[in-house]
This record gives C-alpha cells, structure tokens and sequence, in this order.
C-alpha cells in the first residue's frame, strides 16, 4: 500500500496514515510518502504495534515504510 500525502495541510496525512493501516494486512507493508518528517505519526505507530523505518529521497520527500511488528513467542 502506498498512501501519497505530501504537501496535503495537516491533519489530513495523519488521518490517511491512520485510514491506511487499518488495510494493511500483517505480512504487507505501508509506505508513506510526505513532505517532512512526521514525527507525531512515529509515536503512534509505536505505540500501537507497528514497526518503520524512513528513507529520504534525493527530492526532499520522506518515505516511511510501516509493518506490524513482530510478535514475540511464548
């Protein structure tokens, strides 16, 4: 899933961030494109069970790749 929010006025990448997850299913991956770091979205993500890691393009534009995160074994 790739969900395009860069230079969209806030909170709109917030919510389409939010919306996207919920299709994300738990082998698949979320990247999110944006035009500065959005590091609100990072301690949700965090907070909520997902793991990411964000890349930045030679344009300025942030990538954030979402996944769940994995679970620990009992």
């Amino acid at each position: 899933i790739t969900v395009d929010a860069r230079f969209r006025p806030p909170p709109e990448p917030m919510q389409m961030a939010v919306a996207a997850l919920d299709d994300l299913t738990p082998d698949g991956e979320l990247i999110f494109l944006i035009h500065r770091e959005p590091f609100p979205l990072y301690d949700m993500l965090r907070m909520n069970g997902y793991q990411h890691h964000t890349e930045v393009h030679a344009d300025g534009t942030f990538a954030i790749h979402i996944r769940h995160a994995a679970q620990s074994q009992l």
